[in-house]
């Protein structure tokens, strides 16, 4: 009987959800298919792609694009909404190191064989992520 190969847990940060889905495509092609992005927020909001895609015109607000903020009722809690609008991440000015691990609001969790590790580290820091 075969003993599988022990895996290691990678985990990495970026700055942006497409620089993060670059590094998981770069993995899957090379056979590493395990995986995941994952978005932190001090909000506990809602990453939702489809609907906070500024190329295709779905964002509701500014927070949506910016703190993935589509899930807050424009009825029940406008307070919320002006506070998160007012928050330094909308404006750019926090893009580093704003109060998330990693300093990014974005993470890539992915588990690849041990032999693999220096590869899958080298094409994430290719794709923008820190490891």
């Amino acid at each position: 009987m075969q003993e599988q190969e022990k895996e290691q847990t990678i985990i990495s940060y970026f700055s942006s959800s497409t620089k993060a889905q670059s590094a998981a495509d770069a993995l899957s092609k090379s056979g590493m298919n395990d995986n995941h992005i994952k978005r932190s927020s001090r909000y506990g909001v809602t990453f939702d792609t489809e609907r906070n895609d500024a190329t295709a015109n779905l964002a509701e607000t500014l927070t949506g694009l910016t703190l993935f903020s589509m899930n807050t009722s424009n009825e029940t809690n406008s307070a919320e909404r002006v506070l998160m609008g007012a928050d330094p991440s909308v404006s750019g000015l926090s893009s580093r190191g704003y109060g998330m691990a990693g300093g990014h609001a974005f993470s890539l969790i992915a588990f690849v064989p041990e032999s693999r590790v220096e590869e899958a580290v080298a094409l994430i820091k290719k794709n923008g992520g820190e490891v």
